[in-house]
Formats: C-alpha cells, structure tokens, sequence
C-alpha cells in the first residue's frame, strides 16, 4: 500500500520513525545513526516481546511475595495499597 492511500506522506512515516528510534534503549545507545525502517520495526517487535517477559516475571516475583506475607501485616496492606493506586 502506498503513502498516498494511506493519507500519510513520507515525511510522517520518516518523523515516526525517528520518535519510535528514539524510544527504543538499543537505537538510542547506537547514537544518531538512522536504521532501517524494516530494522527498526524488528527491533521494536524484539524489545516489547522483552517488556512482556519482564511484566510477566515481575507479575510472578510479586505473587511469590504475596503468597508469603500474612495477609493482615502491615506490609502486604503496603503492596495493596501501591497496587491499586498504579
């Protein structure tokens, strides 16, 4: 599919580009050197298959913890707490 169908130009695909670029930790330890869009993408897929990993094992750590607290200390109420305000 072209640029022109999609209602985008170039120029906004390239602006995109370079704002997910500089979202990513690896694109931006590289320095300003410009990647390929088709890089970039993998790239992106890559680092938020890791951001899952890291959710699900923190998500894993926390319910570890949990499960070894009273259920009525000081602390669990803590977690709670912090958990619903997120």
């Amino acid at each position: 599919m072209s640029s022109r169908r999609s209602g985008i130009s170039e120029e906004e695909i390239n602006e995109l580009i370079s704002k997910l670029q500089s979202l990513l930790p690896e694109t931006r330890r590289r320095g300003s050197g410009r990647a390929s869009a088709s890089k970039l993408l993998k790239e992106t897929c890559k680092y938020i298959q890791s951001l899952h990993q890291e959710v699900d094992d923190l998500s894993d750590r926390l319910s570890d913890l949990m499960s070894t607290m009273d259920n009525g200390s000081a602390q669990a109420e803590i977690v709670r707490s912090l958990l619903r305000s997120s």
